[in-house]
């Protein structure tokens, strides 16, 4: 009995002192949130909806639920080209905006999380973007 209740108290105290995924994708969200003012607002807007037309929406985009290194891709080297968003095609531009695999993958995981998005709980990770290659 005495082992057991140890190895709780133990398990209790690691978790208490370790963060978890959760903990890491909420510090990430919040980081995230800060570079999408700094960086991709004006664009697709503070709610996400991007502009009918000219920029697409972020929010339940199809794009990028469907395939979260769409928004991976995107935030790394930019998009040149057409693409299809929620049944609507959009011929645009957006430039890299220079940021390091950490502002990515906050980035991603806040969009990814807002709006009504859901990673379920999945965090996009540096590794992760180091990974992502260009499409050509």
């Amino acid at each position: 009995m005495k082992k057991l209740l140890m190895l709780l108290s133990a398990g209790v105290f690691c978790s208490a002192i370790m963060p978890g995924q959760d903990d890491e994708l909420a510090k990430s969200i919040e980081r995230g949130k800060m570079i999408y003012s700094e960086n991709c607002i004006t664009c697709h807007m503070g709610n996400g909806e991007g502009v009918p037309a000219a920029f697409p929406p972020l929010a339940k985009s199809d794009y990028f639920i469907n395939a979260p290194e769409n928004a991976i891709r995107a935030v790394k080297f930019g998009l040149i080209g057409k693409i299809k968003v929620n049944g609507i095609d959009y011929d645009n531009m957006m430039p890299d905006p220079g940021l390091g695999k950490d502002e990515i993958a906050d980035v991603v995981n806040y969009i990814s999380n807002s709006w009504g998005n859901s990673s379920d709980k999945k965090i996009i990770t540096e590794k992760m973007v180091e990974e992502t290659k260009e499409n050509k």
